[in-house]
């Protein structure tokens, strides 16, 4: 699914009016009937206030309330600035005021009423995709009111006051904070941000029936993974694999106190479809990684204590290195050697391998070409330094990837999986829950197993974190707290059979 700009998604809107063709009003109606059908089947009892703005935006609003005033709802209406509505929005008015009964408060003329309407519904209608400045006085009072006395409040395809992209010259306490946000057709970038999470709430994406043609001509570097498209990615083994078609894999990782990172990486490698998987760790760690994963060889370090030394590369087809692996001297030195003798393998570098990069940045120019580093945020700002905001890091990832050549999934709600050719891919699945410990050690070793199977690395990229996120949401359904990084291994084989069968 592609994601737009509001310019782009004013022109697809252009494009289907004349191609489709379709009357801007009727267009209007579409989408308004997708708002309220949904209104009515989440809230099919309540009374709602309907605030529109003078654009389409709050035409679709005056839309959305006669629709729900001549199925008997109770519905108050305030109008924000008469004297300059769109044409489309005009016609709504008229529409709505032949109906009788009908209240529509004039806030160019009138004042808010004290307080709202009890068990009243905010609809926001007042600005949509278009606005590209911070909300004036007056408006801000309207969005200050609604926010201040609605306990539910739903915005009609972007919350009012929001940007749809970067947020940076905003004013954020001038932007209504909705409960839901039902957008139109394609999600806008700025919902993909943490930051933006209290002014979107929960999100739902609704068709209106814009042109797909113009939608697949359109240009953009960002849109959300598919599941029909991992399906393409990871297809089912064939009846003719065996254990030397679907790779070896290296895993170095695990340190004195930290073999549990080990452990759950090469599960997870495992259950993701390798062939053959060699994990790499220190001699301690070696009798508890062996009774615990039978199914993986053992290549054992000549510490006790953490990894200073690498296999013979000749036989992998991917490695995989830094979950638990710990940022001592012979580590560091380690991993150096490591990156000069695998400059043409296929590799992934998470945790304490992301933490040592930082650490010493010229070895970022020992990283293979389309090299995977998987960071969270604070890993990234040690790599790459800080930003004042999530649009402003988004840019600062993609010129890091492209400066590197490198693959950066930027983990987190929405992890954005980012090509050297600025291509970001937004992943769809995955829930809080999975905010625990070892959950990215998981990811690494899903990476590593598609890797070796001879997935290429962007490819690869995708269908990890979309799989690890589907295996969380699988294992989410007895619940989100009390979800551990094991639970999502244990959903990896029915998420794998989701996206290939």
């Amino acid at each position: 699914m592609k994601i737009l700009t509001s310019k782009q998604t004013g022109e697809t809107d252009s494009y289907t009016i004349a191609h489709e063709p379709i009357a801007s009003i009727d267009l209007m109606e579409r989408a308004a009937y997708q708002v309220f059908r949904w209104i009515s089947d989440h809230y099919p009892g309540s009374g709602f206030s309907v605030f529109a703005g003078p654009g389409n935006n709050g035409g679709d609003a005056l839309a959305v309330a006669r629709m729900l005033i001549n199925k008997g709802q109770s519905v108050s209406i305030y109008l924000y600035r008469s004297d300059n509505l769109s044409p489309d929005a005009t016609t709504n008015l008229e529409r709505l005021r032949k109906i009788p009964g009908t209240i529509i408060t004039d806030l160019s003329k009138e004042e808010l009423p004290a307080s709202s309407p009890p068990h009243h519904i905010a609809i926001d209608g007042l600005f949509g995709s278009g606005l590209n400045r911070p909300l004036n006085e007056q408006a801000s009072k309207i969005v200050h009111y609604i926010n201040d006395n609605f306990a539910r409040t739903i915005s009609i395809d972007i919350p009012s006051g929001l940007f749809c992209e970067d947020n940076t010259q905003n004013t954020r306490e001038h932007i209504i904070k909705a409960s839901h946000t039902l957008t139109f057709q394609m999600p806008k970038l700025a919902f993909l941000f943490p930051e933006n999470r209290e002014q979107t709430g929960h999100l739902e994406v609704l068709a209106i029936g814009l042109s797909p043609q113009k939608i697949a001509e359109t240009p953009t570097p960002w849109q959300i993974t598919r599941k029909e498209e991992v399906r393409k990615m990871v297809s089912a083994p064939h009846q003719f694999a065996h254990k030397g078609t679907m790779g070896h894999a290296l895993l170095i990782a695990g340190s004195y106190g930290k073999t549990g990172a080990a452990l759950l990486a090469s599960k997870a490698c495992l259950k993701s479809g390798v062939g053959l998987l060699t994990t790499h760790v220190p001699h301690s760690a070696v009798s508890i990684l062996q009774t615990a994963i039978p199914e993986a060889m053992m290549s054992v370090d000549r510490s006790d204590l953490m990894f200073t030394e690498h296999p013979n590369l000749s036989q992998f087809t991917a490695i995989g290195v830094g979950p638990g692996l710990g940022t001592r001297v012979n580590t560091r030195r380690a991993l150096r050697e490591l990156l000069q003798n695998a400059n043409i393998k296929n590799m992934v570098i998470d945790a304490d391998g992301l933490n040592i990069l930082s650490a010493n940045q010229e070895m970022m120019e020992l990283l293979p070409k389309n090299a995977i580093l998987t960071p969270h945020p604070k890993e990234f700002e040690r790599l790459a330094g800080s930003s004042e905001n999530d649009f402003q890091r988004l840019q600062l990832a993609i010129d890091f990837a492209k400066k590197h050549h490198i693959i950066l999934i930027l983990k987190g709600a929405f992890t954005a999986v980012i090509s050297p050719e600025r291509k970001v891919c937004f992943n769809p699945t995955g829930n809080p829950g999975m905010a625990t410990a070892g959950s990215g050690d998981t990811l690494t070793g899903i990476i590593l197993g598609l890797l070796a199977s001879g997935i290429a690395p962007f490819d690869a990229s995708r269908a990890a974190v979309y799989i690890h996120g589907l295996a969380g949401d699988m294992a989410a359904r007895k619940g989100l707290r009390g979800l551990i990084a094991s639970d999502i291994i244990d959903h990896l084989q029915a998420a794998f059979k989701e996206v290939t069968e």
